[in-house]
């Protein structure tokens, strides 16, 4: 049997209105709109119909039989559907943007970064899900947004590059100091290596053994301590523990503060073909909480770009001026 052809229901809006209120201007001011469009809306309807729905005569207002027989369905019907617009609404006014991103990312990039949001934006509502997990955002629809560190190639995605990368030694300034003062990478037989045991895709990065290699040391890369997530690396080396080889995003804001050093200078460094990027579904992109996000988070990647190279090179400054 063929599904029978649904009236406009904005028509069959105004016939549920006017046959309640018994009034075509009380059923025009409720839904806000003119008399005249209340009865051209039941004139179209009835010629839907084939017959006619709302009788007027001499003041009286009386709705057809036929009519009748359908209003109860009718307006049971439009009071489920506003119940459903009230929840939708509910939903995305309290529900949460949610967005995934590494944990190391999180805690030494994006957490320092984050005040600076719920400043510009006091009404936002942020949950971080911490993971080393790649979440699938087409079918996790409870994820918004994915801090991603790859290759970039993500069909289907709406991606913006926030930050690229690169891996050098890094250590506390302390280590410039003492019996045995990191002067040169061959200084690294002196100091406990640190290594970041984190599983990544990316071929690329180099280990210990590999930056080794290529700057002609000859020191052996496997004593030290060793980290199941690279934000313990981190620690570690500003606690002084030793020399970690780490990424630069990752140790951007230990190397603003002054508290990590590249003890080799600027110049000695292993660009890395992975980057970060920002990742949501292209059906989602524009959404307002969304786009006020990704504006901010962009905004800040250019300026965390520009800020580290120059506040690490005031703090050599500062120490060669001592």
């Amino acid at each position: 049997m063929p599904t029978p052809r649904v009236p406009s229901l904005k028509a069959l809006r105004a016939l549920e209105a006017a046959a309640r209120r018994r009034s075509l201007t009380k059923a025009a001011e409720e839904l806000n709109v003119t008399p005249a469009a209340i009865s051209q809306l039941l004139k179209t309807l009835e010629h839907d119909f084939g017959t006619k729905l709302i009788d007027r005569k001499d003041g009286d207002f009386r709705v057809a039989s036929l009519a009748q027989a359908g209003l109860s369905d009718l307006r049971e019907g439009f009071e489920r559907v506003l119940l459903g617009v009230s929840k939708i609404r509910e939903y995305e006014v309290n529900r949460p943007l949610t967005i995934t991103v590494e944990p190391s990312f999180a805690a030494t990039w994006l957490l320092r970064r984050l005040p600076r949001f719920a400043s510009a934006h006091p009404d936002a509502n942020i949950r971080l899900d911490p993971s080393l997990r790649v979440v699938d955002l087409v079918h996790e629809r409870d994820i918004d947004l994915g801090i991603r560190y790859g290759p970039g190639d993500y069909p289907g995605h709406r991606v913006d590059q926030l930050l690229s990368e690169e891996m050098f030694p890094v250590c506390s300034p302390e280590l410039l100091e003492g019996e045995h003062p990191l002067r040169t990478p061959e200084d690294l037989r002196w100091h406990t290596l640190l290594h970041d045991d984190f599983e990544t895709a990316d071929k690329s990065i180099p280990t210990w053994e590999m930056w080794l290699k290529a700057a002609g040391c000859d020191v052996d890369p496997t004593p030290g301590l060793h980290f199941p997530l690279t934000s313990m690396a981190v620690e570690a080396a500003v606690l002084g523990h030793g020399v970690a080889l780490i990424s630069r995003v990752i140790a951007s804001g230990h190397l603003a503060g002054g508290q990590l050093i590249r003890p080799f200078g600027p110049d000695v460094t292993t660009p890395v073909d992975f980057a970060y990027y920002l990742v949501c579904l292209e059906e989602v992109a524009e959404r307002l909480d969304i786009a006020a996000f990704r504006e901010w988070i962009l905004d800040e990647a250019n300026r965390a770009e520009v800020g580290t190279e120059a506040a690490q090179l005031q703090v050599m400054r500062d120490r060669r001026d001592r």
